[in-house]
């Protein structure tokens, strides 16, 4: 089956703003490099905005990796703003609740990825511990020590 899209009559909806909080540039990260606060665990729907913003950072985004348990769709490249980021994933390697995310420089950022129901309030001191250059703690150290019911786990 092939699937086409008319791109001049397919409905556009405006980009909602990323949700993304990084350390400090002049600082030396924590155990994190920040946190990123997606919409859904759709990678393809939110891996674009994510790779566009760290492209203009610190260079072109290359590969991305993750656990599985919360990404129902993991496809191996993923095309952002003219290139392929390649993705890749360590089931029982990588913390369930963080992404990897390598540039062409080469450089690496490990972000906190909040699940996407967490409420506003849970999530903003989230991001803001995760960006914390004197965290110590793992992605999912941080989400455990939240309030539970601030933090909804699971898929969309």
């Amino acid at each position: 089956m092939t699937v086409t899209f008319d791109r001049e009559n397919t409905p556009r909806t405006p980009a909602a703003p990323l949700r993304l909080s990084l350390t400090p540039d002049d600082a030396t990260a924590g155990r994190l490099d920040g946190a990123w606060w997606p919409r859904s665990y759709d990678l393809l729907a939110e891996l674009p905005s994510l790779a566009k913003e760290l492209d203009g950072r610190w260079g072109r985004v290359t590969r991305v990796t993750l656990n599985p348990a919360h990404w129902p769709v993991i496809p191996p490249r993923i095309p952002v703003a003219g290139h392929v980021v390649h993705a890749g994933w360590f089931q029982q390697e990588q913390d369930i609740d963080e992404i990897m995310v390598r540039s062409y420089a080469p450089l690496r950022l490990d972000l906190l990825v909040i699940p996407p129901h967490t409420d506003e309030a849970a999530a903003a001191e989230l991001m803001a511990a995760a960006a914390d250059p004197a965290n110590t703690r793992t992605a999912g150290d941080l989400l455990a020590a939240g309030p539970p019911e601030h933090i909804v786990r699971g898929r969309d």
